[in-house]
This record gives structure tokens, C-alpha cells and sequence, in this order.
């Protein structure tokens, strides 16, 4: 499976992942710049902010209790796409989704 991350200059990165790994955890181990994921995927912390892209935003599901809290912690813009990368788990549906990353972490 494939996620594409853009960058806030529109550089696009392209990895490969397998069922079941976090965005997160794809953008940690192909060394993404722009996630951070300071606390491992744990949802404590919002170093892992991203957006989700329009036409990829329905198929990510709902953001889960008390995302948003942390999301309201995030150094970027929160929009209405915005969502911890931790949460986002791969599967089939989402092959080739399509991750902007927001312009700071910290």
C-alpha cells in the first residue's frame, strides 16, 4: 500500500507500507519530514498533526474521542481535514491516500 505526503512547498513524498501500520508510523520509519510523533502513536501528544487530503477525507473514518482535544494543542492551523496521523490506521480502502503536512509540529 502507498501514502503520499506533501509538503507545505508541494514536494511530494511516496511510501510503501503494509496493512494495519499507522501514517505515523509510515512517515516515522521512511523519515517523513514534518511528522514527529513524540509520544509513539499514543495520542498524547499533536506532533503527528496532518491533513488529510479532500478526496481521500471520507474514507479515513471519524476522528476518535478526544482526538480533537489534542488537535486544539497543534502548532498549525486546525482545519476541518486535520487529523492525528497516529489514528489513521491503513487498509485496503486507503491505498494511496493522499497526507498534506502542516507547516510545524512544535
Amino acid at each position: 500500500m502507498k501514502i503520499s505526503f506533501i509538503s507545505p512547498d508541494g514536494t511530494e513524498t511516496a511510501v510503501e507500507v503494509t496493512e494495519g501500520e499507522s501514517v505515523m508510523r509510515a512517515a516515522v520509519l521512511h523519515d517523513v519530514d514534518g511528522i514527529i510523533g513524540e509520544c509513539g502513536g499514543s495520542m498524547m501528544c499533536a506532533t503527528c498533526h496532518c491533513y488529510v487530503d479532500d478526496e481521500w477525507a471520507g474514507r479515513t473514518g471519524e476522528r476518535k474521542e478526544g482526538e480533537m482535544d489534542l488537535l486544539d494543542c497543534a502548532a498549525s492551523e486546525v482545519r476541518p481535514t486535520s487529523r492525528l496521523s497516529c489514528q489513521i490506521k491503513m487498509r485496503p480502502e486507503l491505498d494511496g491516500v493522499v497526507i498534506h503536512l502542516p507547516e510545524a509540529q512544535l
